[in-house]
C-alpha cells in the first residue's frame, strides 16, 4: 500500500490524516503554518485521494498502512494528528504501534462506537454516476435532492477526478466505502489497551462528536490525555477556528514529552 502524501517543512515529523470522504488537502493551509516548525507529511489513507483502492477497510488495517509508510520514510518516531476518521486511524495507530508516536492529536473524535451519519451522504454520491456528468455544477444538482448543505456538497465533489478515457471518476473508492462502513463506526482499541504518551483531544464547541462522558473511554485508552474544547468551531474545528486549533496544537507540541501513566484534567476554553 503505496500511500500518496505531501511534505511541507523540515524538522521533526508531523504527520497529519484526513477524515471520510476527504484528502490531505484539506489540511494543507493549517500544514503550512506548522511546517514553520515541523516537518509536516500529509498522507491521503487507503481508498482516498490518491492513494490506492484496497477491498477492505478497517482501523487496524490503516494503522498498519500508516506504520508500513513511516517505516518506508525512515521514520521511527513522529507526532501524529488525524481528524475524524483519521482521529481514529492516529488512535489504533498509537495503540497497535506506541514507539511509532511521539505526541498524539485527535481532532473532534472518541475511540468509541458512532451510529450512522452518513447516509445521506452515500445516498448523494450514488445519485450520479461520474461518467455520465458535463460537469462539477451539474453532479451539484444531482446531488442537491440528497444533500441539502451545499458547502458539504463542495466538499464532496472535491473528489471528482477528470477521467483521461469518459468524463469523470470518484478518486475515493465509494464502494468499498459504503460497503465497509460499519467498520468505520465501530469502536478501536481492545480493553486494557492503553498508549503512555501525550495525548491531545480536541473538540469543536458546537460539535457533538466528542461528549463530556467520553472522556472515561479516552483515559481508559490515553492515560495523559489532556482535552481542549474550541468554542465556535463544530467537527470541520481546522476550516472554523484555525489560528485557536494552530495554536493550541502548536503548544502541545512544543511542551516536554513524559511518557507516564495518569489522566490529566480538561484544559477548558
Amino acid at each position: 500500500m503505496q500511500l500518496n502524501y505531501k511534505v511541507h517543512g523540515e524538522g521533526f515529523p508531523f504527520v497529519i490524516l484526513h477524515g471520510l470522504f476527504g484528502n490531505l488537502d484539506n489540511w494543507s493551509t493549517i500544514a503550512r503554518k506548522w511546517a514553520e516548525d515541523f516537518k509536516v507529511i500529509l498522507v491521503d489513507l487507503r481508498n482516498h485521494g490518491r492513494s490506492p483502492h484496497a477491498d477492505e477497510m478497517t482501523y487496524p488495517l490503516m494503522a498498519e498502512d500508516l506504520a508500513a509508510f513511516l517505516e518506508e520514510q525512515g521514520i521511527d518516531r513522529c507526532h501524529l494528528l488525524g481528524h475524524s476518521m483519521g482521529g481514529k486511524v492516529a488512535m489504533q495507530c498509537a495503540l497497535d504501534y506506541p514507539t511509532l508516536v511521539e505526541k498524539l492529536v485527535v481532532v473532534d473524535m472518541a475511540p468509541r462506537r458512532y451510529g450512522r451519519g452518513h447516509d445521506d451522504v452515500f445516498a448523494a454520491l450514488k445519485a450520479l454516476d461520474p461518467k455520465d456528468i458535463d460537469d462539477r455544477r451539474h453532479a451539484d444538482e444531482l446531488m442537491a435532492p440528497y444533500m441539502k448543505d451545499e458547502g458539504v456538497r463542495m466538499f464532496l465533489l472535491k473528489n471528482l477526478a477528470r477521467d483521461s478515457k469518459d468524463g469523470f471518476r470518484w478518486r475515493m473508492n465509494l464502494e468499498v466505502l459504503d460497503r465497509d462502513y460499519e467498520n468505520l463506526i465501530a469502536p478501536i482499541g481492545t480493553a486494557g489497551q492503553t498508549f503512555p504518551g501525550p495525548a491531545l483531544f480536541v473538540r469543536g464547541g458546537k460539535s457533538g462528536y466528542v461528549e463530556d462522558d467520553d472522556m472515561d473511554v479516552i483515559e481508559h485508552h490515553f492515560p495523559q490525555a489532556k482535552l481542549v474544547t474550541i468554542a465556535d468551531a463544530g467537527h470541520w474545528v481546522h476550516a472554523e477556528q484555525p489560528e485557536k486549533l494552530y495554536t493550541d496544537v502548536k503548544t502541545f507540541l512544543d511542551q516536554p514529552a513524559e511518557r507516564v501513566h495518569g489522566a490529566v484534567p480538561d484544559m477548558g476554553e
